[in-house]
């Protein structure tokens, strides 16, 4: 059994982007420079563009935050977004999700500028992506076809199952997986909370990418042997045996299904990493689109 281990790729690659700034930085280029828009003070939102902007630090891009109130209208944060997408300075940049209630978040994703949708969402991009054509790729599923790649998981006429329908991860990684190349070329079955017949497809399944939200909802009985399995869910579970109270739970009951599988994403530190050094590949690749633009 091979741990596929988000936490050390991530790392090779932010080590590899940081070389790529550094060259930029040698022929005199501008460097690429990612924002985030927060709005309001939602804990885990906090967290995760912190997380964002040390990424940036680290690797040598130039970074913007933006943060708002809770209290911001749709108006100004929708003017905030028309001044970012005409900012020739921003090569990319991203809208922090859930945002407030009284703002409607399929309007401001509409306004991004699909050309600095570092994020993947809009569905311009979402388009692109099912054609098979240049496009940012969301990031989470992103940085999932890149641990496949990078540990040669072996996908092509395999059977992928997918749990989980979302447009960030469900949705997407059904179309890619199923695209030809490496990886990809699988045959994929996508499913849900209403697919009848769950247990019967996971037994099936050569890979397992799973996104449900449900903590240790796959267990070793739904799986056949030397599966891989790819477990996006995170879920905080009480535990009165951990200093916080709780501890993080994937969807995967990984001491069982790990002894079956080939290959398997530990929860934390498999996709979860990966999901901030694709959004700087991306960004990455936004300033290589933005300089093919101007030359």
């Amino acid at each position: 059994m091979t741990i596929l281990d988000g936490k050390k790729t991530s790392n090779d690659l932010k080590n590899e982007i940081a070389e790529e700034v550094k060259a930029m930085k040698e022929r005199g280029e501008k460097v690429p420079h990612l924002a985030a828009v927060l709005v309001g003070n939602d804990g885990a939102s906090l967290t995760y563009v912190g997380s964002k902007v040390r990424a940036c630090e680290r690797i040598g891009f130039e970074s913007t935050l933006i943060q708002l109130p809770e209290e911001t209208t749709e108006e100004e944060l929708l003017d905030h977004i028309n001044k970012l997408n005409n900012n020739p300075e921003i090569d990319g940049y991203i809208v922090q999700l859930p945002l407030p209630k009284h703002i409607d978040e399929q309007k401001v994703l509409l306004a991004v500028d699909p050309d600095k949708d570092v994020d993947g969402f809009h569905p311009t991009n979402f388009g692109k992506m099912a054609q098979d054509m240049p496009v940012f790729i969301p990031a989470t599923p992103f940085g999932i076809m890149e641990l496949l790649k990078r540990y040669n998981v072996e996908t092509s006429g395999k059977h992928t199952v997918v749990i989980g329908r979302s447009h960030i991860v469900g949705r997407p990684m059904s179309i890619l997986m199923s695209q030809k190349g490496t990886p990809g070329d699988s045959t994929v079955t996508l499913t849900h909370s209403r697919t009848k017949n769950l247990e019967e497809l996971t037994k099936q399944a050569d890979i397992i990418i799973t996104a449900l939200g449900v903590p240790e909802f796959l267990k070793a009985d739904m799986v056949k042997e030397n599966v891989t399995v790819i477990d996006v869910g995170i879920t905080r579970v009480p535990d009165e045996t951990k200093e916080r109270g709780y501890r993080i739970a994937g969807d995967v009951d990984f001491a069982e299904v790990s002894k079956k599988a080939d290959f398997i994403t530990p929860v934390p530190g498999g996709v979860g990493p990966m999901t901030i050094a694709m959004l700087l590949k991306n960004t990455l690749l936004a300033r290589a689109r933005h300089n093919d633009l101007q030359s």
